[in-house]
């Protein structure tokens, strides 16, 4: 709760510092294209959030964005199939992804750090091949309906965060009230034990890896709607790292088996709020990593120094 409060305070002044940075920051405009972000860059924080609270990790989040991306815009664009069959097919793809590195964790017992690793090289390098390493254009056209949908605000509120809400409250059931979320937790926390207990520790990493994936698969269609053509070698650079930024700042530690669906949205707040304010500041672009990379290591620093203090706590207990 502590660590819940104390995120919650950081957002509040985070928010109040990017009122007083720029008189434009008070508009309606502002605000909804805030909520966008939010509503995008959150479904990507859930995806990697719920990864790491079992332990896991996927460092090839950002290349899945670019295969699945890639994958849907040839086939709707230059197969011509229908929108939906051309999501459900990237949704597959993105679904055998997370169930081949759950397999290489579980029952290789590779390392999810390497294994993702690879992917990381593996699927912007397969995109790029499947594209012809050329721009795929007239997308726009093609999603022309789709587009001003998703685009657009349902009473004043953007789409893009009503799904992420939607997808939330989805989330929030299942990690913290079905028993299949408690084992969740169970494998990060201990994995051992979960599976002393009788836990079906595999098929729940693979089920993990695979939500992961799917999830990213969501995120990548969605993400489209914002643009006219699609770059294999440029799209999803660095969404791994914000996806992990916004998990981990959200209070998700990397050693598994903490973490809340509401603290990964939080997370994803500050950072697009602190991207923001980038903007209204007019900081260079490529100092923005270096912002990502400060505030993630103070996060990973302040979870460090409260766990050390919850173990010395209990250590004068006893």
């Amino acid at each position: 709760m502590k660590k819940l409060l104390g995120i919650t305070v950081f957002l509040a002044l985070v928010y109040l510092a990017l009122m007083l940075s720029h008189p434009n920051a008070f508009s309606l405009k502002t605000h909804v294209l805030l909520g966008e972000r939010i509503g995008l860059y959150g479904i990507l924080s859930l995806a990697a959030g719920m990864l790491i609270v079992t332990g896991g990790i996927d460092l090839s989040i950002g290349s899945l964005v670019c295969l699945s991306s890639t994958v849907f815009a040839l086939l709707a664009v230059k197969f011509e199939w229908s929108v939906p069959e051309a999501f459900l097919a990237s949704l597959l793809v993105a679904a055998l992804v997370g169930l081949t590195n759950g397999l290489l964790v579980t029952k290789l017992r590779l390392q999810p750090f390497m294994v993702t690793l690879c992917g990381l090289f593996i699927f912007r390098s397969l995109a790029r091949w499947l594209a012809g390493d050329k721009t795929v254009e007239d997308l726009a056209n093609r999603l022309e309906v789709e587009a001003a949908f998703f685009n657009g605000t349902l009473a004043g509120v953007p789409v893009y965060l009503i799904l992420l809400a939607f997808m939330a409250l989805l989330a929030s059931v299942f990690l913290h009230l079905s028993v299949h979320g408690r084992y969740f937790f169970a494998i990060g926390s201990n994995e051992r034990a979960a599976r002393f207990a009788g836990v079906n520790v595999d098929g729940h990493k693979i089920a993990a890896y695979m939500l992961c994936s799917m999830l990213t698969a969501c995120y990548s269609f969605l993400a489209l709607m914002k643009t006219s053509s699609l770059e294999p070698a440029a799209i999803g650079q660095n969404d791994e790292l914000m996806a992990i930024a916004g998990a981990v700042l959200g209070g998700c530690t990397l050693r598994g088996g903490e973490g809340t669906v509401y603290g990964m949205i939080v997370g994803t707040m500050i950072i697009q709020i602190l991207m923001m304010m980038n903007t209204f500041w007019a900081v260079p672009t490529e100092l923005e990593g270096t912002m990502i990379g400060v505030i993630l290591l103070l996060g990973v620093i302040l979870d460090e120094l409260l766990r050390r203090r919850e173990r010395l706590g209990r250590q004068d207990n006893a």
